[in-house]
């Protein structure tokens, strides 16, 4: 493919270059046809007595004189400039990098921590899983290659390169080193976060799902674990092997349903819609936002239809007027709809505000087309109202595991002094 390119671009400049040569032979030929084919002038009378009325009528006699042996008119052209253009350089070597430790290993690839060997800098280096791909590169990789450099912002993992290893199956992205992920850290707290806390972190999450949204990008897979957390308080959405945009053609058989840990999976998918958009994104930031409360997942489920019953006992179950596309659903004909009941969603979060319920409710809505956006999120009463949302830098830090850092054992105190046995016991003033 790259030769025949090359041939093509060459081919191309030499298409380019003869035209031009050919232009100029043109106009040389048309200068000289011209020049030949333009009759003598011949004066007569009746030419003499035209040019004298055009010379009476004239203000400016000497303007006026016609020339009789006017140069022929040839057209000149530039020749065509190329734009110049960044040359196309190959993929640095993975061995600029030097690895330090495995942090992880997902679906789609397993992640590093390793120091660039030149600056000295602690980067994350994601290997992605080649090894059984019998079609080429896969379209997932593209897919969350494209999609970390669409959706750059302060709120998502920044993507720094992409590097290669010795055979074609070794491809490596690198991103920046985040300390932490937010499952791992709730599960290590020895104390949840304060409502203050809550607040930012959901703030930056909706930012980044709304930076996503407005480039057309559907992450497909938010939770707490592919939420990464620095020791400055700040989150960065990761993991982006899901993602897509879905403005493209969805083609045949519509859009996969193998989407969103189950934990965090909508409705609407669980029940079998073959489209979806970016409602179900808000149902994952829904389910984050109440395990950050619950210091828990909301949901902890072994299978969909556990997840259903889960669902439907906190929210109630659905009816037509609260979602008209609820019977249309694939899967819907096959449940045993249980008697309703209203959401029970004060007595699981008894401590949040009537401002968090009403937003937490409107994140986990059952109607896609009723569920609130991310936009509209970012301006609800909850993030106003006392508490307000605490400064990141007034986040306390935390080791990283993913650094190999170990928590530090508190410091025992030394006892009271105790008196030996045996010894004279003395009143000392």
């Amino acid at each position: 493919m790259f030769v025949w390119n090359l041939i093509v671009v060459q081919g191309m400049g030499c298409y380019f270059a003869s035209d031009h040569c050919s232009t100029r032979m043109t106009d040389q030929d048309q200068a000289s046809s011209v020049a030949r084919k333009r009759p003598k002038s011949v004066t007569t009378s009746d030419d003499e007595e035209r040019l004298s009325k055009k010379l009476r009528l004239s203000q400016n006699p000497e303007d006026s004189k016609p020339s009789l042996k006017s140069k022929p008119i040839v057209a000149s052209y530039a020749p065509a400039q190329r734009q110049s253009h960044p040359p196309i350089q190959t993929s640095r070597s993975v061995y600029s990098y030097e690895r330090l430790n495995q942090i992880e290993e997902g679906s789609y690839g397993v992640v590093f921590r390793a120091k660039d060997k030149q600056t000295g800098e602690v980067v994350a280096l994601k290997k992605l899983k080649l090894d059984e791909e019998k079609h080429g590169f896969p379209i997932t990789a593209l897919r969350e290659i494209n999609s970390l450099m669409t959706c750059r912002h302060e709120n998502v993992v920044r993507i720094r390169e992409v590097v290669v290893g010795d055979t074609l199956t070794q491809v490596f992205i690198v991103m920046d080193f985040i300390e932490h992920d937010l499952k791992t850290l709730l599960s290590l707290m020895p104390n949840p976060f304060l409502q203050s806390e809550i607040k930012t972190l959901t703030l930056q999450l909706l930012r980044a799902v709304n930076h996503c949204h407005s480039h057309w990008i559907l992450h497909r897979d938010l939770k707490t674990s592919n939420l990464l957390m620095n020791n400055r308080g700040t989150i960065k959405v990761a993991d982006f092997g899901l993602a897509r945009r879905f403005g493209d053609p969805v083609g045949v058989g519509g859009m996969t349903q193998l989407v969103v840990t189950l934990w965090y999976r909508a409705p609407e998918i669980l029940l079998g819609a073959e489209t979806y958009s970016t409602p179900i994104d808000i149902w994952s930031v829904g389910c984050i936002f109440g395990e950050l409360l619950l210091h828990e997942p909301v949901f902890q489920a072994k299978g969909e239809l556990e997840m259903i019953g889960l669902i439907f006992k906190l929210l109630g179950p659905p009816t037509v007027e609260d979602w008209p596309d609820f019977e249309d659903l694939p899967l819907t004909r096959t449940l045993n709809i249980p008697p309703p009941h209203p959401p029970t969603l004060r007595q699981k979060f008894p401590y949040l505000t009537a401002s968090g319920i009403d937003l937490l409710s409107s994140m986990l809505t059952y109607d896609p087309e009723l569920r609130t956006s991310a936009e509209q999120a970012l301006h609800h009463p909850y993030f106003t109202e006392s508490p307000l949302p605490k400064h990141p830098d007034l986040f306390p830090s935390f080791p990283s595991l993913a650094a190999g850092e170990k928590r530090r054992k508190a410091f025992e105190s030394p006892s009271a002094p105790q008196r030996a046995k045996g010894q004279t016991e003395y009143d000392y003033v």
